[in-house]
Parts: C-alpha cells; sequence; structure tokens
C-alpha cells in the first residue's frame, strides 16, 4: 500500500484512480480527518490523526455510492459491502452532511455530477438483503399499510432482537441516572421512570400504545398493581408479550391484543402511555391520533407520550433557498433509505408542531423532558451488544440485515449525539370542568427513593 496526493496530477498510472481521487477531492476536499483506501490498495491519508477509513472495495463503487439519490444509494452500497468504514462507524456519518452541503451549492452540485458521470464502472457487490425494501401498498398511514409497514420492521424475529435488547426487550430509549449503568439496569430506571411520571395507583386501567414486547405493562403490573391493555400490529410481538404475561401469572390483569389503536371503541383508561409508537403515526394523522386517545382517557386522566423529535429546518428565503432545497431533494433525497429499509412510512417532526396538535385535541401540556443524550448512550450499548453477537446475528438473520442495523444504530447514535434529532416525554393531563387532574403540585415525587 502507497501514498497518493490527489491533486491536478494523475494519483497513478491507472486512470480508473486517478478519476476516483479526483471526484473524492470534489466530494470531501482536503484536508481531511479521515483516510481513504482504495481497491487497487493506493491510500489517501488523512492530515495527521485519522478518525477512520473509508474503503472502497471495487472500481465501481464510488460511481454506486453516488448515483441520484445519494442518501438512498450509500446506504444500498453500504448493504451490498461495495464499502466499509475501518474505525469510527458513527463518526462516518459526518460525511452525509458534507453530501447536503454540495447539494444545497449549484456550483458546487454540478462539479459533483460532472465527476461522476466520469467514474469508472464495475461490478456491484453481492445482492441486497434477502427480504428487500418495503413494497407498500394503499393510502399512506391507513390501517392496512400501517400494519404491513409495522411488521416489516418489528417481525425481523425475535431471536434477532433479543441479541442486544435487554432481557425485557424494551425497544427505546433507556434510562441513565448515572451514565454507567448496563443496559438492563437503564431500560429498568425507564420503566419506573415513566410509571412514576404517570403517578400510577394499584387498580388503576393503563393502556400502552404500541405495547412492544410487553415490558412496560408487566413492570407496571408487578411494580405499581395496575390492570393493562397493550395493543401492537406486530405478529412477533403480540405472541410473545402474551407468552410472558401467561408465564408471569398475569392474564387476569393484563393484555395483549393485535389490534390498530384506532380500532379500540367505547373503552375508558385511567392512564395512557405511547413509548416509541408516535413516530408510526405520520404528520397528516397527528389530530386523529390525539383525538383518539383523548377520548379514551377519563377526565383528569394522564397521557404519556414517549417519541423521537425532528428539529425545525431554518428557513432559507427567495429564489436562493427554493434553489437549494430543490437541489438538496433531487441530488441527495429525503430519508428515502430509512424509509424504504429501515421504518417504512416513519415520519418525525418537531415536538412543538406535535404537543400543538395536542393542545388542539383538547390536552394540556404538564410536563416536558428530552433525554436526547440518554438515548446515545442506549443506542451505544445496543450497537456494542450487537457486534459482539455478529456471528449469532448473521446466522438468525443474515448478513446484509446484521450490516443494515448496524448502520441504523451507528446513524442514530450520530443524529442524537449532534442534535440533529431528540428524543422527549411530554406528560398530558386531560382537565375536569373544574379545571383538576390527577398530578401533584411539584415534581419531588419522581426523585424520592420508593
Amino acid at each position: 500500500m502507497h501514498e497518493v496526493t490527489a491533486t491536478v496530477t494523475p494519483v497513478a498510472a491507472d486512470e480508473a484512480v486517478r478519476r476516483t481521487a479526483a471526484f473524492l477531492d470534489v466530494v470531501f476536499p482536503p484536508p481531511r480527518d479521515f483516510s481513504i483506501r482504495l481497491w487497487s490498495g493506493d491510500l489517501l491519508p488523512a492530515r495527521g490523526a485519522s478518525r477512520f477509513t473509508l474503503v472502497l472495495r471495487t472500481p465501481g463503487s464510488l460511481r454506486r455510492m453516488f448515483r441520484v439519490p445519494v442518501e438512498l444509494s450509500l446506504g444500498e452500497a453500504y448493504l451490498r459491502g461495495d464499502f466499509d468504514v475501518e474505525g469510527d462507524l458513527v463518526a462516518a456519518f459526518s460525511l452525509a452532511r458534507t453530501a447536503h452541503r454540495i447539494a444545497q451549492s449549484p456550483g458546487a452540485a454540478m462539479a459533483l455530477v460532472r465527476g461522476w458521470f466520469g467514474l469508472p464502472r464495475g461490478e456491484a457487490g453481492e445482492s441486497i438483503a434477502a427480504r428487500g425494501p418495503a413494497l407498500l401498498h394503499g393510502h399512506e398511514h391507513s390501517r392496512e399499510r400501517d400494519r404491513a409497514a409495522i411488521q416489516y420492521h418489528y417481525d425481523v424475529g425475535n431471536d434477532f432482537y433479543q441479541l442486544f435488547l435487554d432481557g425485557r426487550m424494551i425497544y427505546s430509549c433507556a434510562y441513565f441516572p448515572t451514565g454507567a449503568e448496563d443496559i438492563d439496569a437503564a431500560q429498568e430506571a425507564k420503566l419506573e421512570h415513566i410509571c412514576r411520571k404517570l403517578r400510577l395507583r394499584e387498580g388503576e386501567r393503563l393502556l400502552d400504545i404500541g405495547c412492544g414486547w410487553g415490558g412496560l405493562l408487566i413492570y407496571a403490573a408487578q411494580r405499581f398493581g395496575i390492570e393493562g391493555v397493550g395493543v401492537t400490529l406486530s405478529n412477533e410481538q403480540h405472541r410473545l408479550a402474551n407468552e410472558r404475561i401467561r408465564e408471569a401469572g398475569l392474564e387476569s390483569r393484563l393484555r395483549v391484543e393485535k389490534r390498530d389503536y384506532r380500532d379500540l371503541g367505547d373503552e375508558s383508561f385511567d392512564k395512557i402511555v405511547s413509548v416509541g409508537m408516535f413516530e408510526h403515526v405520520g404528520r397528516s394523522r397527528f389530530s386523529e391520533y390525539f383525538t383518539h386517545v383523548f377520548r379514551l382517557l377519563r377526565p383528569g386522566g394522564i397521557f404519556l407520550n414517549h417519541a423521537i423529535a425532528s428539529r425545525p429546518e431554518p428557513v432559507r428565503r427567495g429564489l436562493g433557498g427554493i434553489i437549494a432545497r430543490t437541489l438538496d431533494q433531487a441530488l441527495v433525497g429525503n430519508e428515502t433509505f430509512r424509509k424504504r429499509y429501515i421504518f417504512p412510512d416513519g415520519e418525525l417532526a418537531p415536538v412543538s408542531i406535535a404537543n400543538t396538535v395536542a393542545e388542539m385535541a383538547g390536552f394540556e401540556v404538564r410536563d416536558l423532558e428530552n433525554l436526547r443524550e440518554h438515548y446515545a448512550l442506549t443506542l451505544r450499548r445496543w450497537l456494542a451488544r450487537l457486534r459482539e453477537r455478529r456471528a449469532d446475528a448473521v446466522a438468525s438473520a443474515g448478513l446484509p440485515l446484521f450490516r443494515l442495523w448496524e448502520m441504523y444504530l451507528a446513524g442514530s447514535i450520530y443524529h442524537f449525539e449532534t442534535a440533529m434529532i431528540n428524543i422527549n416525554q411530554t406528560l398530558f393531563a386531560k382537565p375536569i370542568e373544574s379545571g383538576r387532574v390527577d398530578l401533584p403540585r411539584t415534581r419531588a415525587d419522581l426523585y424520592v427513593s420508593a
């Protein structure tokens, strides 16, 4: 392996290497804080310490990686093994910001397009995951399409999720009071935190919308004596949740149904919780969601909505802003890969927008907590556990699916750590006519040891 300098002069006799290096200089201008190794063994070194090494496996890798829309092509190329990242995969997601900056500059975008046409061609790597992308039909966020979207993500297999989740299989942000907790302790702390926020009392009826594998319901029944109903659209979650309820001897107090929350009719609940489900609702359905939950909650009751949120996009006005947004959408895309391979039809919104819609449905916002740093820690625990069990994951679900989840978890870490997205727990109340709600005047009870 030898170092090359990607400037005006050819980096090697091989024309494919020269064109690839020249294109990389356009996309990732030197000095770079990461290295790039080509299929030929040529190394484009970092300036100083290298955070990671981007490895291009074949002469045609870069051309496939930067097909429009780039976001989708990069993800699919990683699944195929067209390129790899040696070192810090989380840090490598900073390259996506570079792609967005280029796309929003007409001059840089044109330079990228011209360079792309000169890139060498070559055979693609292995085929993408056997299950392929989600191919959904019907109206977005209809009951049938939502069921298909949920099952695409969550029915990968319980054995696969058990490889990296905690023992209760809680697939949402954990809570780290000190930061040193392991994933099991942090998830139990999260369950306790939620139950305390809801001020659960013995005999109350709790509805868990999007209940996963039933961990929160079982904990709330055992610790606080509630009766509960959970709903999920996942076949795998429904089966295992009820199995665990039976094993815990809680069949008389808990049940989990494979049912759309919109089909819950005349039942009434003292408290309602939704953890990690709201991201699947879609902005067009926010009003329907909050209105229906409001109807299911008894007057004076409490509702906790735990959801990932995006940050508001800065407004770029005038013709320049329109051109920048259009180029970015056309060249890079708008979460196309995530919606096709990870969370079909999933949609994030700023918490301010979601909570405004909730208020319009009749709810009163009583508390809001951002747990962004906690989710970054959660994801780092999950990624480490998945990598430790790589052989089992590949045997269970195949190498492409392992690479998909590895990339998804690493990208999520990057987005939470850089504050590009966050996670919020909003506590809502449904006031009775006098304005009273079932909440104390302070938060002190949340932090008093039981």
